[in-house]
């Protein structure tokens, strides 16, 4: 566990693939897109490998997977269709991952300020951690539509920092290469989950620590804080 004498500070997340598993939701929105536009469903399978960077991207890759060649005045309406959609059924089938209750729980308890940083949309991810009952460990929510800016640019990661207090030592936890080069370019360590949505092999990125399960968190910052520490000067 990060422990009693552990200097707590912040620790931002991301959402989807690392809190929450949002893919049926995300999937079932997609194919209700796809049968509105005569096209064959995308399912959860394939689904999971396309989500990334927002929901523009999802839709354009799943319309691609589909042999829709991208026009931008098209491109557009079925990203506000999709958007529609997806509005009316953002959690219904969202769910968090083992021990992600348990363990903010702790990390609440024990002082650490926390805030969420996702591409998915503010409203939509507001409305997730409403649904399922995490909005009260959280001090800010961000999306890339509250700051203008969405990960992997840096901005993104560091001003949902500031917004949720600024206290250091400052931690990001994420599930993607995405996640980990947002936290590399902020040069804010990066604890990344392995179960996630990635779409390449976490491993040589730049993440400090890669962790099979969220109940390893407490102990994956205790140790990437202790790594990080300025080693005393000598005497």
């Amino acid at each position: 566990m990060t422990g009693t004498t552990q200097k707590v500070g912040t620790i931002i997340f991301d959402l989807d693939g690392t809190l929450v598993d949002s893919v049926p939701d995300l999937a079932g929105s997609l194919d209700t897109l796809m049968a509105e536009m005569g096209l064959a469903p995308i399912g959860v399978d394939l689904a999971r490998r396309l989500i990334g960077h927002g929901i523009p991207n999802l839709v354009r890759r799943a319309l691609t997977e589909r042999g829709v060649e991208w026009e931008e005045e098209a491109g557009k309406a079925a990203i506000q269709r999709f958007t529609e959609i997806y509005g009316s059924r953002v959690a219904q089938e969202t769910r968090p991952y083992a021990d992600v209750v348990e363990v903010l729980t702790t990390l609440k308890a024990e002082g650490w300020k926390m805030g969420v940083c996702t591409n998915k949309m503010e409203r939509f991810a507001r409305a997730v951690v409403d649904d399922l009952d995490l909005a009260s460990f959280f001090d800010i929510v961000a999306g890339p539509d509250t700051f203008k800016v969405g990960k992997p640019d840096p901005r993104h990661l560091t001003e949902t920092v500031k917004a949720a207090g600024g206290a250091e030592p400052v931690l990001y936890v994420g599930d993607s290469e995405v996640d980990i080069a947002t936290g590399v370019a902020a040069e804010i360590p990066v604890i990344a989950l392995t179960y996630g949505y990635t779409k390449t092999s976490l491993e040589g990125l730049g993440a400090d620590r890669l962790i099979d399960s969220f109940a390893e968190l407490p102990d994956a910052i205790h140790s990437v804080l202790v790594a990080r520490a300025p080693v005393a000067a000598a005497s």
